[in-house]
């Protein structure tokens, strides 16, 4: 197994931004970059060996300073939405910025979140379980309107098995609000090869969270039996996503597809599974495993061709799906509502996030 490679991918603000390849014995590679703290490309071997990018993102650094839907981002300090973009906690009210096209609402932090900031480089190398970096960010008391100073660190370890971990961790000094995730869109045909409503999706989760038609929850948590949100067994995506619009009234500029929150099972802080996916086509199949409450899927509603990815690639829509593990979307303004996780991180607590990308092969099909 290869060290870890770093080299200087750009500067912002005159701090430097470097691109870290972190190397499995197989051939694997995950490409790091601490902008962001960004997944820029996991380049796994398919069934006949040949090295795969299942990541959308862009060659360049310059590239992920234009406008873009949070490919491969660390998303913070609050991930999916938050309704209104208001939320009360200990008894004052707080206002954040509304940035998000489905509705009036806070989206992933902010304009100017996680997924904006140079983080600090705090260690790289090898060790037994794989090669790895960690990355470390400090968010300021009232940046983005949300209180307290947070200390957040990212490790990203790609293991000897073509596991992709990533820990988040986080400590604030006032109570606030967080909720991380990693925002990679997903293609295991490759992130240059198209539609992935072929892919079959298994969610470990009997039941999800409905939403309005500005895709904020309504605080029930339904059984997904019966439904078209039922992906307890393998099916397509295609399946059945054409029902899945929403009724009543809804943004005419959101598309059909799913960008819904499963509830997982055995909720708990235990790492297991929340999710698997799989394409024929590649042969590639890829297990996401969690200790976190919920799990986001969304299925690129809103790629429009009109981005120019990597090797000048066009992401279309449903050209990737994201399975962004979390706690429940604006669940700040659903703290009393049963079985909702709490999104508080109080002083003295360690908010920590665990989640697994674990890659294998399979037989393609004929």
């Amino acid at each position: 197994m290869g060290a870890v490679e770093e080299k200087v991918w750009g500067a912002l603000r005159s701090r430097p931004v470097f691109l870290y390849t972190l190397n499995s014995a197989s051939g694997a590679a995950a490409h790091v970059t601490n902008y962001g703290a960004i997944l820029k490309s996991m380049e796994v071997p398919d069934s006949d060996g040949n090295l795969v990018d299942v990541v959308l993102g862009f060659d360049t650094f310059e590239e992920y300073l234009g406008e873009h839907p949070f490919f491969g981002a660390t998303v913070g300090r609050c991930a999916n939405r938050i309704a209104g973009g208001r939320f009360t906690l200990g008894g004052k009210a707080y206002s954040l910025a509304i940035n998000d096209r489905a509705g009036p609402n806070h989206i992933h932090g902010g304009p100017g979140g996680f997924d904006k900031q140079v983080w600090e480089p705090v260690d790289f190398g090898q060790r037994e379980d794989g090669t790895y970096v960690v990355l470390a960010y400090t968010s300021a008391d009232g940046e983005e309107g949300y209180p307290g100073t947070v200390e957040t660190t990212v490790t990203y370890t790609l293991t000897r098995d073509d596991e992709l971990r990533i820990s988040m961790e986080a400590r604030t000094d006032r109570p606030t609000v967080v909720n991380l995730t990693n925002h990679s869109y997903w293609n295991l045909n490759g992130h240059q090869s198209g539609s992935v409503l072929d892919h079959e999706v298994t969610l470990f989760a009997d039941a999800y969270t409905p939403v309005d038609g500005h895709h904020i929850p309504t605080g029930e948590i339904k059984e997904v039996a019966g439904t078209p949100f039922d992906f307890t067994g393998p099916r397509t995506i295609a399946a059945e996503m054409d029902a899945t619009a929403t009724p009543g009234p809804r943004n005419p500029e959101d598309p059909v597809g799913y960008d819904h929150n499963f509830v997982l099972h055995d909720a708990g802080g235990k790492i297991r599974p929340a999710a698997r996916a799989a394409s024929r086509r590649s042969g590639l199949t890829m297990e996401v495993r969690t200790d976190q409450a919920g799990v986001q899927f969304y299925t690129g509603n809103h790629l429009s061709g009109a981005l120019s990815g990597k090797g000048g690639a066009h992401y279309g829509r449903h050209h990737a799906f994201c399975l962004e593990t979390q706690a429940f979307p604006d669940a700040i303004n659903h703290q009393d509502a049963p079985g909702w996780p709490s999104v508080v991180l109080n002083p003295g607590e360690a908010y920590r996030h665990e989640v697994c990308y674990a890659f294998a092969s399979m037989e393609p099909a004929p």
